[in-house]
């Protein structure tokens, strides 16, 4: 912008050196019968400036103030140690962390219930409309204490069963056939019934009273949520989130030495984060992504080209995305297309341009980890090594996938039909709060072969999670919270023993939810 500005300052200097083109005499004929042209502008005429005056108010080149660059080491040291997005609560300045109540920090006003009887369609309306992380689920509008919750784990749940993809055990087959009877009907399913539908979310509370040390012992363990409750009542007074709890402790960590101290070091010299990995390829069509997601008892995956670089992040909060029936082709359609869709949605709502920005690299350090994580809102961060070439090297393909898509005039376009439908009830009853859907035919799915993952990011090699920081700073305060490991192989031996059955089984309930989603 500086040099243009400056080349217009010397057209607008020797255009000023020559006469003024308005200046100039209106040449005029003479020969007899011929009109006559008066040089002379009507009175009412307004003086309209030439291009040459436009310029002359332009303001001085910024290069002249402009002040020295950062120096490569300067620009790493700021990367490394990021500055906090927030500034530091002065209430628990020289408090030390550990004796700091949960209570203070939730708040009441964020609370959202619905009750046992409330519809999951009418639940999904009230958890997309408010942004709502979850939703509490009380016995009766009277109630002020909750029994269970509902998220987008248990939405993902529901979609998978309402369009024939979800299957239970032997078990739980009689309650499958029961509700997919009812969708059948055109009856809404109330929450209580969801309850069969998978492996729920731990219900955990703390009285408001109690330590953070008891809450980052707890998310150490690889618990997400704690609902906190008023000391001596079941009356919950706000959800504490692993989110909000590593958000504060970055915002005020210079009054907590214990955990500051962490910020410098390397992910790799800290050991956190695991090689155990879940990822789909771009190409995977979205409904498989949202299967194994779901059998793994995970809330998101990591989106990879063919050659294992990250290109893209799916999580159980996206579901949102499709909870219309006219969103019903996205589920056909590649995981890369449903990235896309992602990011154009999160432009249109935030009025910017969205990059996916979830991944760092062994090197990196606590601080800039953390930083992104508060950033994004994220639950986890995806560990790349150094880039690795493309096998399709000159492949026409986006900066930012799905924001600009472009593909090889060689191959042929094709949006595949959708053979999966959603139940009446279910495409009439929940509302899109977001902006409509760009036609599928208008946005064609780049193959997985032609992105530029290697520009992006790298190749996946490891994941660092909000569970792995908040047990660093357990067992850094003195804490001994449960494995991470351990954690997550339970949750994936409780949700894969949710899929044990007999194949008889297996067929008879996905039957019946398949003829659910055919009738309209």
């Amino acid at each position: 912008m500086a040099n243009i500005a400056e080349d217009a300052l010397r057209r607008s200097t020797s255009l000023s050196e020559r006469p003024s083109l308005d200046a100039r005499p209106v040449p005029q004929r003479t020969h007899s019968g011929s009109m006559r042209l008066g040089h002379a502008p009507s009175p009412s005429h307004s003086h309209r400036q030439s291009f040459t005056e436009q310029l002359r108010g332009l303001p001085p080149s910024p290069r002249q103030n402009r002040h020295l660059s950062l120096s490569q080491v300067q620009m790493q040291e700021l990367l490394n140690n990021p500055p906090t997005t927030g500034s530091a609560d002065p209430k628990f300045a020289d408090r030390d962390w550990q004796h700091i109540a949960v209570g203070e920090l939730v708040y009441p006003e964020d609370l959202r219930f619905v009750e046992l009887d409330t519809s999951i369609e009418d639940a999904t309306k009230l958890l997309t409309e408010n942004s709502a992380p979850v939703l509490l689920v009380r016995a009766s509008k009277h109630e002020k204490s909750a029994v269970a919750t509902f998220d987008y784990r248990d939405l993902t749940q529901y979609l998978l069963f309402a369009t024939g993809q979800l299957f239970p055990d032997d078990e739980h087959l009689v309650v499958f056939q029961n509700l997919a009877r009812k969708a059948q009907q055109g009856q809404k399913i109330p929450l209580r019934d969801a309850k069969s539908l998978g492996t729920k979310e731990p219900f955990i509370t703390l009285p408001h009273t109690a330590d953070l040390t008891a809450a980052v012992e707890t998310f150490g363990g690889g618990v997400h949520r704690i609902i906190i409750l008023k000391e001596g009542t079941n009356h919950a007074l706000g959800i504490l989130s692993q989110v909000r709890l590593v958000k504060f402790l970055w915002e005020n960590g210079r009054s907590f030495p214990i955990i500051d101290q962490l910020y410098p070091f390397e992910i790799k010299e800290l050991g956190i984060g695991s090689q155990q990995l879940i990822s789909v390829n771009g190409d995977m069509p979205l409904k498989e992504a949202l299967i194994l997601m779901n059998n793994e008892g995970v809330t998101s995956l990591a989106v990879v080209d063919n050659q294992y670089n990250v290109v893209g992040n799916i999580s159980n909060a996206d579901v949102k995305l499709l909870t219309k029936s006219s969103s019903a082709p996205l589920l056909e359609n590649t995981c890369i297309h449903f990235i896309s869709v992602i990011l154009s949605t999160r432009g249109m709502n935030d009025g910017k341009d969205s990059y996916p920005v979830f991944h760092i690299n062994p090197y990196s350090t606590l601080a800039h980890t953390v930083a992104k994580l508060v950033a994004t809102r994220a639950h986890r961060m995806w560990v790349v090594d150094v880039p690795t070439p493309s096998s399709t090297p000159g492949a026409s393909a986006p900066t930012t996938p799905g924001l600009t898509p472009t593909v090889s005039h060689s191959t042929p376009i094709s949006i595949s039909h959708p053979s999966v439908s959603y139940p009446p009830h279910l495409s009439t009853s929940i509302a899109q709060s977001n902006p409509p859907f760009q036609p599928l035919s208008a946005t064609p799915s780049v193959s997985a072969s032609a992105l530029p993952g290697q520009h992006m990011s790298g190749r996946l090699s490891g994941v660092v999670s909000l569970t792995d920081i908040l047990n660093l700073f357990a067992r850094a305060s003195g804490l001994h919270p449960t494995d991470p490991e351990e954690a997550r192989r339970k949750r994936r031996g409780s949700s894969s023993s949710s899929r044990s059955g007999l194949r008889e089984s297996l067929d008879s309930a996905r039957s019946s939810v398949v003829d659910l989603s055919m009738k309209r």
